[in-house]
């Protein structure tokens, strides 16, 4: 299958001579449809980075990134319309959900799909279809300051899959979970890789999780181990 993420000696670089940080060099990652793959490293390692480049938030140094079978990135970005791209291909969850606190669980889901050009109609009855399959649809009414973490986690995730990513960035989405909680999103994530034919890269420090990922990449020094 093709890959849906693949960067080819990727780095980036802060700063210039002697301030310059390597933050990522000569990086080489492949994510397949249907897998849920961890990103480990301490902190400072290069994993936000490497993160937030498969997101094309921001720009490598170096490299060559591709996204579902496109050349997005090679010594300069071959498209224009970046937050086109994320809208269509990229879903994102982090540790902390970033709900809007005056939205309903709902409107905060439908609200991605309007923004893409959706009806509203179209973009609630999706959002409800959501939060049901992620099962918090009893809570599609209430506010975000009114949902457990739980639940306000499964919202967000909702958020990210709103338009079918095939990709979905993950940051620590665990970290302020027990470990049942944690467990019950990590296979939500696996369910969503299997069923949607998504990839997925979860940025975690959390040990509670691993048994539940497919393979495990390590970052130290801008180096993938």
């Amino acid at each position: 299958m093709t890959p849906l993420a693949e960067l080819t000696g990727v780095s980036k670089h802060f700063g210039e001579g002697a301030a310059r940080v390597d933050a990522l060099r000569a990086v080489d990652v492949t994510l397949h449809p249907g897998e849920v793959v961890g990103l480990l490293g301490p902190s400072g390692s290069g994993k936000s980075t490497l993160l937030n480049i498969i997101g094309c938030i921001l720009e490598p140094s170096a490299g060559r990134l591709a996204l579902d079978g496109e050349v997005v990135w090679d010594g300069g970005w071959t498209r224009r319309d970046l937050r086109r791209l994320r809208l269509d291909k990229i879903g994102f969850i982090f540790q902390a959900h970033n709900l809007l606190p005056f939205l309903s669980a709902r409107d905060n889901v439908a609200l991605v799909l309007e923004l893409a050009g959706q009806s509203r109609t179209a973009a609630r009855r999706r959002a409800t279809d959501l939060l049901d399959y992620l099962e918090v649809g009893h809570r599609a009414a209430a506010l975000p300051p009114r949902l457990s973490g739980g639940e306000a986690q499964r919202v967000a995730i909702a958020r990210a899959l709103a338009n079918r990513p095939r990709i979905i960035l993950a940051d620590e989405p665990t970290a302020a979970l027990d470990s049942q909680r944690a467990g019950i999103v990590m296979d939500l994530l696996a369910k969503v890789a299997r069923e949607q034919a998504a990839a997925i890269l979860v940025v975690t420090h959390d040990d509670k999780i691993l048994g539940r990922l497919d393979r495990v990449l390590n970052v130290r020094d801008g180096l993938l181990l």
